[in-house]
């Protein structure tokens, strides 16, 4: 049995399981963890023997963080608000399965109805899987509805007759539109967060090693969209190139030993690659080098 002090040096993390899993994952290799995952475990392994993994539900794990069965934990904040925890948050994550943008949460109706306002849901049914939210958010507007959980495949219920509205979670509304239906409202915008236990903050192990896989999660991120580009160049020509160069701040340059050349080294987005090598090349650019980014700091 472990003593209390060695529980203290390890920190219970929880990770999101469904459709934010594969891509948590590869935001923890890229920070520098690697996370070996079981299809018959909810514990997977880690390389960090500081560090003990737990895989939950979404819609789970901001309870388990606030009633301390985990110290900490990633998750949307539309469940943390729909659980209405009590929990810290510590930074957000702003990624989703198919988008760098926030998702959305938004009512919508029929596309061809007559339903044109919030208040003319009144007495009406509304499916969601965020009853909670939805529930306030209509008590706010004093607007009173039947709000009915749906356990999936809500865009539907509108044209199966089940429900008159629903607030569903969406991107780019494309779904929503491909059901006829059109949105009237946005409900709530949420992103991912890091969420911790309060108590778990009080312990300084735990404090620090939170702190430290918030800001490499957020550097791996940071440094997504990015590559670096190193060339080298004849002196005559680096003005000319450092001209074509976009850069966080300024490209790097240093001379080359012995010789009249200089190493230019900088980053940029990988989108404007393609089109910046042939330029490169015609401004005298030699021995291009491009090199993904795990971190930017």
């Amino acid at each position: 049995m472990k003593s209390s002090e060695g529980e203290g040096r390890v920190l219970k993390l929880g990770i999101p399981k469904g459709s934010l899993e594969a891509y948590t994952l590869e935001l923890f290799l890229k920070s520098g963890w690697r996370v070996n995952v079981s299809s018959r475990s909810y514990f997977p392994g880690v390389n960090d023997p500081e560090l003990a993994l737990t895989i939950a539900r979404a819609q789970e794990i901001s309870r388990y963080v606030a009633d301390g069965v985990i110290d900490a934990g990633i998750t949307g904040r539309d469940w943390r608000l729909e659980n209405e925890s009590d929990v810290e948050v510590i930074c957000e994550l702003v990624y989703s399965k198919t988008s760098p943008q926030p998702a959305r949460w938004v009512l919508a109706v029929p596309g061809d109805g007559e339903i044109s306002k919030i208040s003319d849901l009144e007495g009406k049914k509304v499916a969601t899987e965020l009853p909670g939210v939805t529930r306030r958010w209509f008590k706010e507007r004093g607007v009173n509805v039947q709000v009915e959980f749906s356990w999936g495949a809500t865009e539907a219920k509108v044209a199966s007759g089940l429900a008159d509205a629903v607030v569903e979670v969406t991107e780019t509304g494309s779904t929503i539109r491909a059901h006829g239906l059109r949105i009237l409202a946005e409900v709530l915008v949420t992103s991912t967060e890091l969420m911790a236990n309060g108590k778990s903050l009080e312990n300084p192990f735990k404090k620090a090693k939170i702190a430290q896989i918030a800001l490499l999660l957020k550097a791996a991120l940071a440094a997504e969209g990015l590559v670096g580009l190193k060339m080298n160049a004849r002196q005559a020509d680096v003005e000319n190139l450092v001209r074509l160069l976009p850069s966080l701040r300024a490209p790097t340059v240093a001379h080359l030993y012995q010789t009249d050349w200089l190493s230019v080294e900088t980053v940029i987005k990988s989108s404007v690659v393609r089109d910046l090598i042939p330029l490169l090349l015609d401004a005298g650019a030699e021995g291009i080098i491009e090199y993904p980014l795990n971190k930017v700091i």
